[in-house]
């Protein structure tokens, strides 16, 4: 099985790192799908995206990130967010009422912390 080393990391900390066979992004020129071979790319990622990860163990992360770039080689990505939370850590209830209560912003950021845990930001 192809893979490729993935690196997720946003200004204040390293989120997740590892081999994968698949990388989901969402880049302002629209959402990339990334497999071990793939051409060299250098994206901006959109403000309240999702980046989704398939490890070679065929799990999934997900994580909201805010900001940043996205670069790919043929056998590595490199996800460098302004911030990003994964998916699991998301206060869901929190994201809802910043989804409702918040401003433009703020309901895009709560939007992004929905998907990647996993819920409907409708």
């Amino acid at each position: 099985m192809a893979e490729m080393s993935v690196e997720l990391v946003a200004v204040e900390r390293r989120l997740w790192s590892g081999t994968a066979t698949f990388v989901v992004a969402q880049t302002m020129e629209g959402e990339i799908g990334i497999m071990p071979g793939h051409e060299r790319v250098l994206g901006q990622l959109v403000e309240g995206g999702v980046v989704s990860i398939t490890t070679t163990d065929g799990e999934h992360v997900s994580a909201a990130v805010h900001g940043g770039f996205l670069s790919v080689t043929a056998d590595s990505v490199s996800v460098l967010a302004e911030s990003a939370e994964l998916g699991e850590e998301i206060d869901v209830a929190a994201a809802r009422t910043a989804l409702s209560q918040g401003d433009e912003d703020e309901q895009a950021r709560a939007g992004a912390r929905l998907r990647a845990a996993g819920h409907s930001a409708a």
